[in-house]
């Protein structure tokens, strides 16, 4: 072997350590980077009542939102309102398959307008949030959760419709539906957690304005 032969094994030993290194640190600057997003939502969902929902579904606003209350609080309320469109959509859904009867036909279409003022109410406490300008602090709290409020009382309203009907021939799709809008009132009632601790926090902790 020559010299030259040993100068190139050498090279290419030391440019493979290298290369491993710095794998290495991106492993670790990734993996640190995953913790402290993990931790901003952890934290944020920590005054929620369903906190696994709520990681779930506000993970990826942990790199905007951070510890900033107010951005947990729009975030909040932004994914209850895809979650009630979807939920209002698969009410309209089912009525227009005109498969149920009876009460259970009478309750969905008292859902459907339900949903209705759920999503109105939603926006409401959303354009609350978005309207924020650290002046009248008070005032716009207690507007954004009484709207959020008014948002869970009509989901709460829908599934009382279909109370008292755990017959062992419940249809499927009633089953279904029930699940539905369970899942967004416990979207609704993190979100109102979420409120409630940016009205608690003051509005020196509201963060910058966002658009």
């Amino acid at each position: 072997m020559t010299f030259a032969d040993n100068i190139l094994i050498i090279t290419c030993i030391l440019v493979a350590a290298a290369w491993f290194t710095s794998l290495s640190t991106i492993s670790s600057f990734s993996s640190s980077w995953a913790e402290e997003m993990d931790s901003y939502v952890g934290d944020a969902c920590s005054v929620t009542r369903y906190p696994d929902l709520c990681i779930h579904s506000l993970a990826s606003y942990s790199n905007s939102a951070k510890r900033d209350p107010r951005k947990w609080a729009r975030a909040g309320v932004s994914v209850t309102i895809s979650e009630a469109k979807l939920a209002s959509q698969y009410l309209a859904r089912l009525e227009s398959r005109n498969t149920t009867r009876g009460r259970d036909r009478a309750a969905l279409s008292d859902c459907i307008e339900l949903f209705q003022d759920t999503l109105d109410n939603l926006h409401g406490s959303l354009g609350a949030l978005r309207n924020f300008t650290g002046q009248g602090f008070d005032s716009q709290m207690r507007s954004a959760i009484s709207w959020l409020s008014a948002a869970l009382t009509d989901q709460n309203t829908c599934l009382d419709g279909f109370s008292g009907q755990d017959r062992e021939d419940k249809m499927k799709q009633i089953q279904l539906l029930q699940k539905r809008v369970l899942n967004t009132t416990y979207m609704t009632s993190n979100a109102l957690a979420l409120v409630n601790r940016l009205a608690t926090s003051g509005p020196e902790r509201s963060g910058e304005i966002l658009a």
